[in-house]
């Protein structure tokens, strides 16, 4: 199907310049990359789930992004489902102890899950997902990371279609955000330190 991609606001300058360009260190990710990734993930999966109808499960609101680029790169039926998950602790420590914020609506007993995810970091969340949703009686549970950061991994994670690896940094963009902002840009951009060191002090 042809995608219209005619708009009347062609002399808008993108947010990414106009706005926040001083609070960007530098493009860590181009938005050409990020689809090239999901792209090949999504070529995979439409082989190995071909005839199993998954259901796709992204945790809200980072995720969003990265699962409306995949979900449209698949060539197989699927559906579409979402959570809100919460790690209370103090300041920036996780207790560990997960919450359900938002619940998903769909009884995943039988189901071949796919969690995709825009970034793997401690993997304490996500591990717990896994755990949960094989609980609940899902057939399968795997795993579609967009982004990694093997420097701060936690718990052992088994993702079955890993993205790229990235360095220790603070990242955001594509679903990403620092303060509920910079979700919206379309590539992914290492923030720089005096954006939120300034707001901790």
């Amino acid at each position: 199907m042809a995608r219209n991609t005619s708009f009347a606001c062609d002399n808008i300058v993108p947010m990414r310049i106009a706005d926040v360009q001083e609070d960007i260190d530098y493009e860590l990710i181009s938005s050409e990359e990020i689809h090239t990734i999901i792209a090949k993930a999504a070529a995979q999966v439409s082989k190995d789930y071909q005839g199993k109808n998954p259901l796709l499960v992204a945790v809200l609101k980072g995720a969003i992004n990265t699962l409306a680029a995949f979900s449209q790169e698949l060539s197989i039926p699927c559906q579409l489902d979402f959570m809100s998950l919460s790690s209370y602790g103090s300041g920036t420590t996780s207790t560990g102890t997960i919450t359900v914020r938002q619940d998903l609506s769909t009884d995943v007993r039988g189901r071949h899950i796919l969690i995709v995810e825009d970034i793997v970091d401690s993997g304490r969340t996500l591990a717990w997902l896994v755990e949960e949703l094989k609980r609940r009686g899902a057939a399968s549970v795997e795993i579609f990371a967009l982004l990694e950061k093997p420097a701060r991994r936690e718990v052992d994670v088994d993702i079955k279609y890993p993205g790229k690896e990235i360095p220790d940094e603070f990242v955001v963009g594509f679903g990403l955000d620092y303060d509920e902002r910079y979700r919206n840009l379309d590539s992914i951009a290492v923030l720089k330190p005096k954006v939120y060191q300034g707001e901790q002090a």
